[in-house]
Order: structure tokens, then sequence, then C-alpha cells
């Protein structure tokens, strides 16, 4: 049955079109920090038929790859998978999006997704794809962001707040009845609610490493919902905000100059 696209997933094509380079080189090597307990938790090992959903420059896949698994993979945005094709590793990456894949009942052994629910517009439809395509007693480990912000992932938040920026909604938000708690219980009822069992939720936390350089070229470039709020700022609202955050980051760093950032994210785990 067809599911329609939200005016949230549009919106977020938008965002994310053409800045795979920009990702790679900036906040992928954050989401990166995750990929291990990911790949332990959907019990990823040698011939495993992997689905990696949403490999952004392939990060998960390759690392997947590296266990002896089989590796296919998608993204919605063209630019991603072409950046992934180039990583090297034996993965089949084609261009396809939640929530409709272009795969067969059962195809999988398991199926990853790294920061990817949190871009969706209907996260149940999500899942309930997740499951079609996985085989019965097959793990779908998945991660996102909380509610609950780390001081690290709080830093640009801070700075945009602090210069008065406006911070209008998500162009497109989700749908109530769409939306569920970004925490652990409620990504594991979600989860449940999709019909996959024995849903579990652990937060995850370790610390980013970056130069304030680095952290700051993202939002820059336009990476990310928050990177887009940066751009469309007036030009003095935008250097007030670089000035808070090079002001604020001074907090975190270290003597060699390096950022070190806390961070948070949620890694839940079911099986069909």
């Amino acid at each position: 049955m067809l599911v329609a696209v939200t005016g949230f997933d549009e919106s977020e094509r938008r965002i994310w079109a053409g800045r795979a380079a920009a990702y790679a080189g900036t906040f992928a090597k954050l989401c990166a920090h995750t990929v291990p307990w990911l790949l332990d938790a959907a019990e990823v090992g040698p011939d495993v038929r992997v689905l990696d959903v949403g490999t952004g420059p392939g990060t998960v896949a390759v690392a997947a790859c590296a266990r002896g698994a089989r590796v296919t993979a998608v993204d919605a945005e063209p630019s991603m998978v072409e950046l992934a094709r180039r990583s090297g590793a034996a993965v089949e990456v084609q261009v396809a999006a939640l929530p409709e894949l272009p795969f067969g009942d059962g195809e999988f052994d398991a199926v990853v997704c790294n920061f990817v629910l949190n871009h969706v517009g209907q996260p149940r439809a999500a899942l309930t794809e997740l499951r079609r395509v996985v085989r019965t007693d097959g793990w779908i480990a998945l991660t996102i962001w909380p509610s609950a912000a780390a001081a690290g992932q709080a830093l640009l938040g801070r700075a945009i707040q602090a210069a008065g920026a406006v911070r209008p909604a998500h162009p497109s938000p989700l749908a109530p009845e769409d939306d569920f708690p970004r925490d652990e219980s409620g990504l594991t009822d979600l989860l449940s609610s999709a019909g996959l069992r024995n849903a579990a939720c652990e937060t995850l936390r370790w610390d980013h490493r970056a130069s304030a350089e680095e952290w700051w070229s993202g939002p820059e470039a336009g990476v990310a919902f928050t990177g887009q709020l940066v751009q469309s700022q007036t030009p003095r609202t935008r250097a007030a905000i670089k000035n808070y955050f090079d002001t604020f980051s001074v907090e975190f760093a270290d003597a060699d100059g390096l950022l070190t950032l806390p961070h948070a994210a949620l890694l839940a785990r079911a099986r069909r």
C-alpha cells in the first residue's frame, strides 16, 4: 500500500539536498561514534544480510562490511548515495527512502538506522516498513537524538538563543499523531506499537572532539535544520551567533585547543 510523503519529509529532502560533502566533513564524524554499538545491537557479523537505511556517506555500511556482513545501503539524498558509493567497500547503494523501500518481505537478517528516525515524517510507518523487510527473528537497531540534549549538542543552540535569532518551528512539523517522546520509554513504546518484539532502549554517552572551526563549519554550510536556521538569519544575527559560539566554545576547550563535546543518543533494538 502506498504511503503518502508528508510535508515534513519534503522539507527534510530540501534541507539535506546537496549537502553530503559538508555533512561528511563535520557531523558525520560525530555520528560515527555510535556505529559499533549499533552493529552490536543488530548482531551484525560474517555473512549477515544487512540493510543500512539512511547510510549518509556510508559510515555504517563500511563498518558492517568490515565485520564480514553482506551489506545493502540506501539514502534519500542522491549526493549521499554518490559519496557512499565512493567508500571503496563492497556495498550495494541506491536512492530510496522510508516509509517505502524497494525490497522484498524478509529480505534481510538485520536492519540498522543511524540517526534516521529523527528525519522521517511518519516514524511508526517507517518502523513498520523496516519490520517488513527483515526476516522473522531478525533485529532492527536504530539511534536517535533524545529530547534532552547533552552539553556538547546544546552548544550551537545556546549561541542561537543568545544572539536573539528568530527560531521558527520546523517548516512542516510532525503531525501530533505521528510524534513520540524522544526518551527511552517513548522510543521503546514506538517500536512495540509497530509490531516489533523484545523492544529495548538505552542511552549512549560519549565525548566528541573537534576544533571550534570544524564544529562551526557544519552549521555555517547549512547542514541539518540548525544549519538552515543559521543561514536564514540576517548577516548581523549570523555574526552574533558566531561570536557567542566562540565565547561558549571556550568552556569545552582543552589545552591543545580542541573542544571536548559531551553527547548523548538513544540506542534501541527490537526484532520481528
